[in-house]
């Protein structure tokens, strides 16, 4: 178990996980939600922080650059790219081939700016309108979420490229059912949340489900940077909908 946690942690965040040792590309896949735990709870400590020197603002701004930090802008690459080559109005193969480039184009830019602001606004209003411990809860399972979206993409859509890309290795085997069962602990702890807990379930069962009938209509597969798109409007929709004034 410890080594797919870590190669989970290696694989999706700048964190410091040990050196050496075997890297598990599709034992990992399972421990995603539990890296987005301890992303949360690095968000959430920050959070702290910054709330005792700024305003909510401020406060809302730094919890998102430390997130995107924290993953080495991982998924903020994969939505630029996903964006450029979903958006761009041409085939299957030329729109992968757009997102095989590492230039990022208008419509990548566009998505980029446009997650940031959603999730900076989400968590302001989060900040404004909900307790201290509904905050932290939001805070700590929203990336837990977000990242757990993942496991839907990879278990049920086949890989785009034949021999190459950033989330080849994960689609080697079929995704095995038991491997949801981490998925059970951001829900467990939304329970915590009420009416707001529920609001979040349904709109991550609906943003995910929506996003890969998007694909699966679009592509007909899915890549690294489509999952990793995947993330970022997950994420970004869950912060907004959990700031609704409810």
């Amino acid at each position: 178990m410890w080594r797919d946690l870590r190669s989970a942690i290696m694989f999706i965040t700048i964190l410091p996980a040990g050196k050496g040792g075997e890297f598990s590309p599709t034992g990992m896949i399972r421990f995603f939600p539990v890296v987005g735990l301890i992303l949360g709870f690095i968000v959430l400590c920050a959070d702290l922080i910054a709330s005792i020197f700024w305003q909510t603002p401020v406060v809302a701004l730094i919890d998102v650059l430390v997130l995107v930090a924290l993953t080495g802008a991982f998924h903020i690459d994969g939505l630029g790219d996903a964006a450029d080559g979903l958006f761009s109005h041409r085939s299957r193969e030329r729109a992968l081939e757009i997102m095989k480039d590492s230039r990022i184009g208008m419509m990548g830019l566009v998505a980029v700016f446009w997650s940031f602001a959603i999730k900076i606004a989400g968590i302001y209003s989060l900040k404004d309108l909900c307790s201290g411990l509904d905050v932290a809860l939001l805070l700590l399972v929203i990336p837990a979420y977000s990242r757990a979206g993942m496991l839907f993409g990879i278990r049920y859509f086949k890989y785009g490229r034949e021999s190459t890309g950033t989330g080849h290795d994960l689609f080697e085997k079929r995704l095995p059912l038991a491997h949801f069962i981490w998925i059970s602990v951001p829900i467990f702890l939304s329970l915590f949340l009420g009416f707001r807990g529920i609001i979040l379930n349904i709109c991550f069962v609906l943003c995910v489900s929506l996003i890969l009938f998007f694909y699966s209509r679009k592509m007909g597969c899915i890549t690294g940077d489509m999952l990793g798109a995947m993330t970022e409007v997950t994420e970004s929709v869950m912060f907004l909908a959990a700031g609704m004034a409810i």
